[in-house]
């Protein structure tokens, strides 16, 4: 039984991949982890996260583009806002009979691959508070009004930033098919806040996965996850949720742009730069960080 993680990234966000590899090698040197290459520019980036920290690109790119040109497609030229978002459901077909997939935006605190002990159990799994705030950025009122969701699937929504499942537990048709669905309803779904996939990924596992668990529900309760959240307690390196007295497993900054004055900027920062030379905040505004990370990177691709 093979276990592994999967990430997408660009060269546009290399210092987040940067952060997130470094805590996931930190805890964990062993399990492997796979880059889906979120468009055309990721090579001097794979170079690097190769190099570093044994990450390995995604074999078959041309299932990656056939893919998500399909799924493209269904919806139409411009209707979302980051189409390549949906790059990352080549997960279902990779190497891994257990995987987890997590966004370049999160670090983490532990073994985060141990979650999927959870799928002993159940067939797919998330870990976030999503569902706490209501159908806001995923789904409209009319889905409930018009009885295709029902409360008990409300309760399960998820983020799509980090979550887990089986090799093979969605296909190809039953991508198509999902897809298909919602372009014919987009009534049901909040794109407002310009989410993407978010919408779409939960109805389908809604739909389609009876057998899916939110670890925040495991016994003895479970911490956040979302860097929005104003009352984690920061000791040292690790962060704490009193609400439970654990300490999180991982942290998310989703729809936050992490830059110095972020909620948990030293979290991200410390992770960052861990075995580097740490730059005082004053040193990296993000214009000049990304301008510097540009040059390198150009200089970079003239090698291929």
């Amino acid at each position: 039984m093979s276990r592994g993680i999967y990430i997408t990234a660009n060269d546009k966000v290399l210092d987040q991949a940067i952060a997130l590899l470094k805590s996931i090698r930190l805890h964990d040197p062993d399990t492997p982890i796979v880059l889906i290459p979120y468009d055309d520019n990721y090579q001097a980036i794979a170079k690097i996260l190769q190099d570093s920290y044994g990450v390995e690109i995604y074999q078959d790119l041309e299932f990656i583009d056939r893919l998500s040109n399909q799924l493209y497609q269904i919806f139409g030229k411009g209707f979302f806002a980051r189409p390549n978002q949906f790059r990352k459901q080549a997960c279902w077909f990779g190497a891994f009979d257990q995987f987890i997939y997590i966004d370049t935006d999160i670090v983490v605190f532990d073994k985060i691959i141990d979650t999927t002990d959870f799928l002993d159990d159940y067939d797919f799994i998330c870990y976030d508070y999503q569902h706490s705030g209501g159908i806001r950025n995923v789904f409209t009122p009319k889905i409930i009004e018009d009885g295709v969701l029902d409360e008990r699937d409300i309760k399960d929504i998820f983020n799509g930033g980090f979550w887990g499942a089986k090799k093979n537990l969605i296909s190809e048709e039953i991508l198509y098919k999902t897809f298909a669905e919602c372009a014919a309803h987009p009534e049901y779904f909040d794109f407002s806040q310009k989410t993407s996939d978010q919408p779409i990924i939960n109805y389908m596992i809604l739909k389609q996965v009876p057998r899916r668990f939110n670890i925040v529900r495991r016994a003895g309760g479970a911490p956040g996850s979302w860097a929005g959240s104003k009352h984690f307690q920061i000791q040292g390196h690790q962060v704490i949720d009193p609400n439970v007295n654990q300490p999180l497993q991982y942290l998310h900054w989703a729809g936050i742009r992490i830059q110095a004055g972020c909620p948990y900027w030293d979290i991200w920062k410390y992770y960052r730069y861990l075995g580097e030379q740490m730059p005082e905040d004053e040193s990296l505004p993000p214009e000049a960080q990304s301008n510097f990370w540009k040059k390198i990177l150009e200089k970079m691709k003239l090698r291929f």
